[in-house]
């Protein structure tokens, strides 16, 4: 297959268009390389992309474009069949959204827009979507299940994700295109992003500076490790949405619809302290770490824990990363990497 990838430069797009290339398919890959976080980290990923497809002898092609540039995202769907679009670009944080609110807009809801006409001019078989766990917001039932509501967002950079969510279903409603949201808990990982705490934590154990402990340490975190994310996202990927028989109008559930249109979970429904996740790093480092409490940062959802069985029954999606074996293979990577 043909598939475009948004945001290969980023975490999760990177590892999504590796596994791709790997197995054979055609890969076009499409990123901002914003200065967000180091851009030398993501023209590093882009190095070792170039690399796969040599190595692989795999179809690549390196697209450097906005999302929310309309004109340029139209021009690719006019030069490219895709069979597949996996949309994993996004402005992150739940912090910087606090402080640069307008770029949540341009680049999560203008671009999502962009992407969606590219989609529907273009008769795209299958749209799998990146959205968050963050859009459970004060919603304190744990697990978190997809057939709950998600209304009451704690953050900006929520509610794009949940917009995106409702964009998604329009469109598959109104021109019957098969879309796939997938509610990412927390992804850590070689080639992780510096600005999420298992970056931050192993920098300053490593370091021997403070880290810093929000809420306390009291937060819990669905860490799931990046192998097994990119697994379910190419499975979602594969198997194009379809209507949900007997979906009820009356009664609706909000994971599925008479549109092709579904939404799931995707984490690891083992959620770790972060006090544990550091436990974990210390063992793997040999480090001590002197923590620092701090109060609980606006915005922040205490606590995360997906409820996987959706797409367990789905696609069979099952993680098999422990966090000690994840954890492990992070802070090799991290040591090669930075030294």
């Amino acid at each position: 297959m043909k598939v475009l990838v948004t945001g290969c430069a980023g975490f999760v797009g990177f590892h999504v268009a590796h596994k791709l290339m790997e197995r054979g398919d055609a890969v076009v890959g499409l990123d901002s390389v914003n200065d967000y976080y180091e851009p030398e980290l993501k023209e590093a990923r882009l190095a070792e992309l170039q690399k796969c497809a040599s190595r692989c002898g795999a179809q690549y092609a390196f697209v450097r474009a906005d999302l929310a540039d309309r004109d340029t995202v139209e021009s690719l769907f006019k030069s490219d069949a895709f069979d597949r679009v996996i949309h994993l670009a996004a402005q992150p944080g739940v912090r910087y959204s606090l402080s640069h609110p307008h770029a949540y807009i341009a680049n999560n809801v203008d671009g999502f827009m962009n992407i969606l006409e590219g989609c529907r001019h273009a008769k795209v078989a299958h749209l799998t979507f990146a959205s968050s766990s963050s859009v459970y917001g004060a919603n304190r039932r744990m697990p978190f299940s997809e057939h709950d509501g998600v209304d009451h967002p704690l953050s900006l950079y929520a509610a794009t994700k949940r917009a995106n969510e409702l964009m998604a279903h329009a469109y598959s409603h109104l021109y019957g295109l098969p879309m796939t949201g997938l509610r990412f808990f927390t992804v850590y990982g070689p080639w992780g992003r510096p600005d999420m705490a298992p970056m931050i934590f192993t920098r300053k154990l490593l370091a021997g500076e403070p880290i810093e402990m929000f809420n306390d340490g009291n937060h819990s975190r669905d860490f799931t490790y990046i192998d097994d994310i990119v697994e379910g996202v190419v499975r979602v990927s594969d198997k194009i949405a379809t209507p949900a028989a007997g979906w009820d109008a009356s009664s609706p559930d909000p994971a599925t619809s008479n549109a092709p249109f579904r939404l799931f979970n995707i984490g690891c429904s083992s959620p770790v302290a972060l006090a544990e996740f550091v436990e974990a790093l210390e063992s793997t480092t040999g480090k001590k770490a002197v923590r620092v409490p701090r109060p609980l940062q606006p915005g922040d959802v205490v606590d995360t824990h997906a409820d996987m069985a959706e797409l367990h029954r789905y696609v069979g999606y099952s993680p098999v990363t422990s966090v000690s074996d994840g954890v492990r293979k992070f802070v090799k990577w991290y040591r090669a990497y930075y030294g």
